[in-house]
């Protein structure tokens, strides 16, 4: 069996796909790679081989990577240097003889102009280095975490409605357990080798959608508010969240307004093998949730 090595395994996406792979593949035939590896001492104990390295250290990922088949590139962190990260990355498995890389980035339009600051031209970078290394590839596109959902229409929606600024796009997205299925899927079989896939689920909701959404989950009538950018900014800062934070958070709602996220292909339920989790379905069950990034993020703000 060959073996797998899960990047940012102590992180959301990491984590849920390694959960998956457990189901498909002995424990000693995955790996697990943290900078810290405190934060994976439960996936040790499960028996999950963790290596410590570091984007940035090179010399770190060689030695992670040995006896590496299969990596699961999961893409560093926004507003650090991606791009060498990921070119650090990708070098690094090639010179390790590593066969084939799962990488994970954000949906795109074709033909699309948008550019979402921090992630769009470093994506960009890593997918176009990763074609260029000459290993067998697979771009995992993921659409918006549906998880994320709340950062946009904050945890206060019950009380004062979805204040966002005006616009009629759609948006699709995906739980992160689903896209953690659907990688431990591509790692697990044949056949993946140099495609690209877009993982959303649909169907596609809008800001106005939520509303109605939240709606029908109270049992009474969540208005849908059209407010500038400027009071969506200081709506956010209120709560503790930093204004340089806000602005990327406040850009990530534009293109959602413009619909640039509304495409669903299916690719994603074709992997799983069952209809993905929902927007509708998400919200129901789940808003509001108290978000650890988020309440992390307050935390330190008011530190």
């Amino acid at each position: 069996m060959p073996k797998i090595l899960v990047t940012g395994a102590a992180g959301h996406v990491g984590r849920k796909t390694l959960d998956h792979l457990m189901k498909r593949h002995p424990v000693s035939d995955l790996a697990g790679l943290v900078r810290d590896p405190a934060k994976a001492a439960d996936l040790a104990a499960k028996g999950i081989d963790i290596r410590k390295a570091d984007y940035f250290d090179y010399d770190s990922l060689l030695r992670a990577y040995r006896g590496i088949d299969k990596l699961m590139l999961v893409a560093a962190h926004a507003f650090t240097d991606r791009n060498a990260q990921h070119y650090n990355a990708i070098t690094a498995a090639r010179q390790a003889g590593v066969r084939h890389i799962v990488f994970t980035s954000i949906i795109r339009k074709e033909g699309s102009n948008l550019v979402l600051p921090g992630v769009t031209e470093s994506d960009i970078f890593a997918e176009e280095t990763l074609k260029a290394s000459g290993v067998p590839y697979t771009l995992a596109r993921q659409a918006p975490f549906v998880e994320s959902l709340q950062f946009y229409i904050t945890d206060k929606a019950f009380d004062v409605g979805v204040r966002v600024p005006a616009g009629k796009g759609k948006t699709s997205t995906a739980s992160r357990d689903d896209l953690g299925a659907a990688h431990a899927t591509i790692l697990s079989e044949p056949g993946h080798e140099n495609k690209i896939y877009s993982l959303s689920a649909g169907p596609a909701t809008s800001f106005e959608d939520m509303a109605r959404i939240l709606s029908d989950v109270r049992g009474k009538k969540v208005p849908y508010v059209t407010i500038s950018d400027q009071e969506y900014i200081a709506n956010h800062t209120k709560e503790g969240i930093p204004e340089p934070l806000a602005e990327w958070v406040l850009n990530w709602v534009r293109a959602m307004n413009l619909g640039e996220f509304d495409e669903v292909n299916g690719d994603l339920e074709r992997l799983i093998g069952h209809k993905p989790l929902s927007t509708a379905e998400y919200l129901k069950d789940n808003y509001p949730v108290v978000v650890p990034e988020i309440e992390a993020i307050k935390t330190q703000q008011a530190s």
